[in-house]
C-alpha cells in the first residue's frame, strides 16, 4: 500500500475481508460506513460489532486509526472521521493477509498545489484530483484561483473579473523568452468557476477529508484582474490578460481604493471557502511601477516606508490585518519575508529552504515547497528530450522520495513550525487534465509517502516494488 504505514504486524491466521456479508458501526463513526457501504454494498447497521466495524473512539491523533483483519473480521477505529477514513482506504488497498496496523500521519498539512490560472482546468477534473489526494492520505488542496493569464473565481461584485479576466485571447507556443519572437496558438482560452460550483467543490473535498487553500494572487499576478478594472493599477490603463508566461510589471497600487476592492473579493472569497488558511501569493512583485508612481511614491513617505520592499510588507500587512479580523489566517510564498514580516503570517519557502528557516527561526509556521523537490511541472527523467515540453528543471520520482522536509539547521523546537509540504503543479505548460495526470502520478505517490510516513519505515527499493500494484488500483 502507498503510503506506507507506519506499524504492520502480521497476524497468523488469514481473512479475505471481501468475504466479509455485513457492516457495522458506532453511531459516531455512520458518516463514513455510509461512505464505505456506497463501495461495498453490504447490508450497514449501527450495532456493536460485526463484519466489517468502524468505531469512532479515542482521544489519539484524529487523523490516526487501528485496523486489525483477522478471523473474526475488521475493526476500524479512530478518535476522528478523518482516521477513520484514512482507515478505510488502507483497507481498500489491502490483501487477504490478517493484520494489525497502528497508523498516524507524520505530518498535519499534506498537500498538493494545483494552478487552474495559466490553464483553466474543468470541475469534474478537479474533483478527480481530490480524489487522487484522498486516496493518499493528502488533506489539502492548495487551488491557484488566479494570475496574470487568468481570473478563475465568480466575484459577484465585481463581474468584470471573469467576463474580462478570465479569458485571453491567445496562448504562447513553446518557452517564448528562449525562443524571440514570440509565436502564439491563436486560439481564444478561459473559463471560470461559479461560487455554485466552487461550494459544490468544497463540499466534495470536505467528504474526502480534503480542505481547499484559496490563493487569489496580490500584490502581484494581477494582470488579469487589472485588465477588469485597471482603477486599481498604477498607470491607468488598462493592460490586456497575459497571453504569455513569466513575470508581469502590471501590480496593484497601495492605494485606499485598492485594499476596500482586494477586501470586498476576500470576503466574497471566505464566504466560498472555510479553510482556516487563506493564501494570498506575494510572490515575484516587480517594483517597478511603484518607483515611477507618484502615489505609490507619496503613500510610502506618508507611512514612513523606507523602500518599495517596505511597501509590499505594508501591502501584504494590511491584507493579513484584514483576514485575521475575519478570524483567518494568511500564507504567502516566501517573498512576503522581504521587507519584514508580518505577524501571524504563514510562509511557503519555494526559492529553496531558506525562507522556511528564517521563518521557523522566527516563530512563524511554515509549509516547505522547494522547487528542488516538489515542483512537479518540472521534467521527470534526465532526458527531457524525450518528454513532452516543461517549464525546465528534472525532479525525478527518486529525488521526491529523497526529500526530508526539516532542516537539519532546525532545533526541534523550531522545527514543530514545519507543518508539511506539498507538490506544486503549475500549467504554463500542462493545458489538459491528460498533462496533469502524466505529471503528478507516479510523483504525488512519493511525496504522499514521505508525508505519511516515518523516515524509519521509508526505504525507496521498497516503495518502487509496491509501485505498480499501486498504479494498477488507481487504474
Amino acid at each position: 500500500m502507498i503510503p506506507k504505514a507506519n506499524s504492520v504486524v502480521s497476524l497468523e491466521e488469514n481473512f479475505d475481508w471481501r468475504s466479509a456479508t455485513s457492516l457495522t458501526c458506532n453511531a459516531g463513526a455512520l458518516p463514513e460506513a455510509q461512505k464505505l457501504q456506497a463501495q461495498l454494498n453490504l447490508p450497514l447497521e449501527v450495532a456493536v460489532q460485526g463484519g466489517i466495524h468502524l468505531e469512532l473512539s479515542g482521544t489519539d491523533n484524529p487523523e490516526g486509526y487501528r485496523l486489525e483483519i483477522n478471523q473474526n473480521g475488521v475493526q476500524i477505529t479512530s478518535s476522528g472521521l478523518a482516521g477513520l477514513f484514512y482507515g478505510v482506504q488502507t483497507l481498500l488497498k489491502s490483501d487477504s493477509r490478517a493484520v494489525q496496523i497502528e497508523d498516524e500521519p507524520r505530518f498535519s498539512w499534506r498537500g498538493s498545489h494545483l494552478d487552474v490560472a495559466r490553464h483553466f482546468m474543468p470541475l469534474e477534473f478537479v474533483k478527480t484530483y481530490i480524489d487522487w489526494l484522498a486516496a493518499h492520505k493528502m488533506n489539502v488542496l492548495h487551488l491557484h484561483l488566479t494570475d496574470d493569464q487568468g481570473w478563475r473565481c465568480e466575484i459577484k461584485k465585481y463581474p468584470r473579473l471573469t467576463e474580462i479576466g478570465a479569458w485571453r485571447k491567445q496562448t504562447l507556443v513553446g518557452h517564448g523568452l528562449q525562443e524571440l519572437p514570440f509565436v502564439f496558438d491563436n486560439k481564444p482560452h478561459g473559463g471560470y468557476y461559479t461560487q455554485a460550483e466552487l461550494r459544490e467543490l468544497v463540499q466534495y473535498a470536505q467528504e474526502r477529508h480534503v480542505t481547499i487553500v484559496p490563493e487569489i494572487e496580490m500584490p502581484g499576478h494581477a494582470t488579469a484582474a487589472l485588465a477588469a478594472y485597471p482603477e486599481f493599477g498604477n498607470t491607468g490603463s488598462a493592460p490586456e490578460v497575459g497571453q504569455y508566461w513569466g513575470v508581469f510589471d502590471s501590480v496593484f497600487s497601495p492605494t485606499e481604493a485598492t485594499f476596500t476592492f482586494l477586501e470586498d473579493v476576500l470576503s466574497e472569497v471566505l464566504e466560498i471557502f472555510p479553510s482556516q488558511y487563506i493564501h494570498i501569493g506575494g510572490d515575484e512583485c516587480p517594483k517597478t511601477e511603484w518607483q515611477h508612481s507618484q502615489v505609490a511614491q507619496d503613500i510610502m513617505k506618508a507611512n514612513h516606508l523606507e523602500d518599495e520592499e517596505a511597501l509590499q510588507s505594508y501591502f501584504v500587512g494590511r491584507i493579513n490585518t484584514f483576514l485575521q479580523s475575519k478570524g483567518r489566517k494568511m500564507i504567502g510564498w516566501d517573498e512576503i519575508l522581504e521587507g519584514g514580516l508580518t505577524s501571524g503570517a504563514t510562509v511557503m519557502s519555494w526559492r529553496g529552504e531558506a525562507g522556511g528557516i528564517v521563518a521557523a527561526k522566527a516563530g512563524h509556521d511554515v509549509i516547505m515547497t522547494p522547487g528542488t523537490h516538489t515542483y512537479f511541472d518540472h521534467y521527470q527523467t534526465e532526458t527531457p528530450d524525450l518528454e513532452p515540453l516543461a517549464i525546465g528543471g528534472c525532479t525525478t520520482l527518486e529525488k521526491v522520495y529523497s526529500y526530508e522536509p526539516i532542516p537539519a539547521e532546525l532545533t526541534p523546537l523550531e522545527a514543530r513550525h514545519v507543518l508539511g509540504s506539498q507538490c506544486q503543479l503549475w500549467t504554463e505548460y500542462l493545458p489538459t487534465p491528460k498533462d496533469v495526470q502524466r505529471m503528478a502520478l507516479p510523483r504525488l505517490c512519493a511525496l504522499a509517502e514521505v508525508l505519511w510516513t516515518m523516515p524509519k519505515a521509508r526505504d525507496y527499493a521498497d516503495f518502487l516494488r509496491r509501485l505498480p500494484a499501486h498504479l494498477e488500483q488507481l487504474n
